[in-house]
């Protein structure tokens, strides 16, 4: 069942990439401290490493070097960013210019709120 659980989450980290021309990581790492337990650096390295076929090779290499990358849980969540890319950005062309403005803006300040509200 936990593999479901990262293969949702990474799709819906890439499903929202897609929308909003984000890095996945804006929600996956949240994710990944609030609902699966993680400290923040396992859950930043575990994310650049899920991010390692388009971006953050070198950076995860400085994480994975101090022990701070589940392997596992990283190729699992890229999965799921794969499929979620290709919705999320058939999603986006669906919406207006301004509902996707402000799906964004509410998007940033949700997860700002959570970050700094913490557990």
């Amino acid at each position: 069942m936990e593999i479901v659980e990262y293969i949702t989450l990474g799709l819906a980290g890439g499903t929202l990439a897609g929308m909003f021309g984000i890095g996945g990581a804006i929600m996956v790492v949240p994710a990944l401290i609030y609902v699966f337990g993680f400290d923040q650096k396992m859950a930043q390295g575990t994310t650049l490493a899920m991010l390692i076929p388009p971006t953050g090779l070198l950076a995860a290499w400085q994480y994975y070097q101090d022990g701070n990358i589940n392997i596992r849980v990283a190729v699992i969540l890229c999965v799921g960013m794969f499929a979620g890319g290709y919705i999320g950005g058939a999603i986006a062309h669906s919406l207006s210019t301004d509902l996707l403005r402000k799906l964004f803006g509410l998007l940033l300040l949700v997860v700002a709120v959570r970050m700094i509200i913490g557990k």
